[in-house]
């Protein structure tokens, strides 16, 4: 293990370090060099599996806020999925951190015997790189389809509430101006007086809630994305490789 402490991806000639202690057998250069790299690999693996639970969370906590008709029950969902976004942005900044730093790493790297740019260990360490890059790509595509559903599925739960209320369906005018300012009361004016204000306040106030939750997820989700394609050369990265190594086939790594 002191090789990985070294300037160099050699074994040295007649030592003993270059030996898997358990199995008697021989480490190359590559095995040696790599063994660091793919530890940060596995804990980055590891952030992608919470990011998968929160997904998860999020997805169990929109599904239940539409079938909510009471302002404490959605204040209550809305406090769970602010926690839980809160936690993917933390989750996410890390995993983002941690692929800065392999990318580091690898340039590094280049600079040690028998790692040179283009080397067998090289590509691998570059390939699992990118792989690791369009990981995190499609895991924000994903967060982005759940914004996409939430804002959807936000306007239908509106149109409904006001259609009970009222008894007639709104234009598209007033569900944008709800969907934009959650102030319902004004539009429920004839039916607070035809049905006594408590009942109908209690349907303003879930509304209230609900416009609030969405539109911290909406935020929260837009800076999440905001930040991940900051700096981020993932792209031009991935074109570089294709054509550099051909039809993005490296050591039976597919991407």
């Amino acid at each position: 293990m002191n090789n990985l402490l070294t300037e160099s991806c050699e074994i040295p000639r007649g030592g003993s370090q270059g030996r898997d202690v358990e199995l008697g057998a021989p480490m190359n250069s590559g095995e040696l060099c790599l063994q660091e790299f793919f530890v940060k690999v596995q804990e980055i693996d590891k952030q992608y599996e919470k990011l998968d639970k929160l997904l998860k969370m999020l997805q169990d906590a929109h599904e239940e806020s539409r079938t909510v008709t009471k302002a404490p029950a959605m204040k209550s969902i809305k406090q769970r999925m602010e926690k839980d976004i809160d936690e993917v942005l933390r989750v996410a900044r890390f995993i983002k951190g941690k692929i800065d730093e392999l990318d580091k790493d690898n340039l590094a790297n280049r600079q040690k015997r028998g790692c040179r740019k283009g080397s067998g260990v090289d590509r691998s360490r570059v390939a699992t790189t990118l792989a690791v890059k369009k990981k995190l790509k499609d895991k924000m595509a994903e967060f982005q389809i759940l914004k996409e559903r939430i804002q959807q599925e936000y306007r239908e739960v509106i149109e409904r509430r006001v259609f009970t209320v009222t008894g007639t369906r709104p234009d598209e005018e007033t569900i944008d101006r709800l969907i934009d300012t959650g102030d319902s009361e004004q539009i429920f004016q004839k039916a607070i007086q035809q049905q006594g204000r408590g009942q109908i306040m209690s349907t303003v106030s879930e509304i209230q809630e609900r416009h609030d939750a969405v539109k911290d997820m909406e935020k929260k989700l837009l800076d999440l994305q905001q930040q991940m394609h900051e700096n981020t050369d993932h792209h031009r990265t991935e074109v570089a490789l294709k054509i550099t190594y051909g039809r993005g086939r490296i050591f039976g790594i597919h991407y």
